[in-house]
């Protein structure tokens, strides 16, 4: 009677337990399904991109020590924008590289310029404004802003960002990568940045997660007519053996 009745507490517990984390646990699957199933280069959107790129080239370039606009460097990257040189010094500084002035923030027509050197030519621009600034949500949340948004004509809605400050191409992002984004939130189940494994929730449910697991071999222990007849086998030879 005491087994039975522990059977009965143990599957109503699975039962709810499983009726609780069931959306959950099927977000789990679809998305790991979606994971195993996707190239994550083409997430990436390096399939819009010209492969390989060409970088340009320059000479005569001046040295730091005749760069004025700087007292210290303690970083320096040399990038092109518009086919010209520029230092991007201490990760604030955009200095042009021939003639040492200060350049406060490249024009929309300098960032399609750098676009067109990362994607596809066959890709035709649609639109291009600036953001100043995006919500915990927005596609190009943790990067530098402001910068500009691309648009191009695709039924893929494909953007391309590119830095106001320093001219340094960003990211592309487009339909796959958005559904990637919005699955990967479903699996890490942070609803804010999307990349934090340590949150509350996602404990909680890997918890009673494992509970549900437990309480499914459990139940299976307590009830299975195969081990009771085991366990009245094993009775009956001690009985006899007595």
């Amino acid at each position: 009677m005491a087994s039975r009745k522990l059977a009965l507490s143990i599957r109503k517990t699975h039962r709810y337990l499983g009726l609780f984390l069931g959306l959950q646990f099927l977000l789990w699957t679809i998305s790991g399904l979606y994971f195993s199933w996707t190239n994550i280069d083409e997430i990436h959107g390096d399939h819009f991109k010209q492969v390989p790129l060409s970088e340009p080239s320059f000479s005569d370039l001046l040295g730091t020590s005749k760069i004025e606009a700087v007292n210290s460097i303690t970083s320096l990257e040399l990038i092109a924008i518009a086919d010209k040189p520029y230092y991007w010094i201490n990760k604030k500084d955009l200095i042009n590289a021939k003639t040492g002035l200060r350049k406060l923030e490249i024009t929309p027509e300098e960032a399609l310029e750098v676009a067109s050197r990362y994607m596809r030519t066959d890709l035709k621009v649609n639109s291009i404004h600036q953001i100043d600034s995006v919500g915990p949500h927005h596609e190009y949340r943790g990067k530098p802003l402001p910068a500009y948004e691309i648009s191009y004509e695709s039924a893929e809605n494909i953007k391309a960002y590119v830095a106001l400050a320093n001219g340094a191409f960003q990211t592309v992002r487009h339909r796959e990568w958005r559904w990637f984004d919005f699955l990967w939130m479903t699996h890490t189940m942070d609803y804010q940045s999307r990349d934090n494994f340590n949150t509350i929730v996602l404990r909680a449910f890997s918890l009673l997660g494992l509970i549900t697991v437990v309480s499914g071999f459990t139940l299976w222990f307590v009830s299975s007519p195969s081990l009771r007849k085991v366990k009245g086998n094993k009775s009956n030879r001690s009985r006899n053996s007595v």
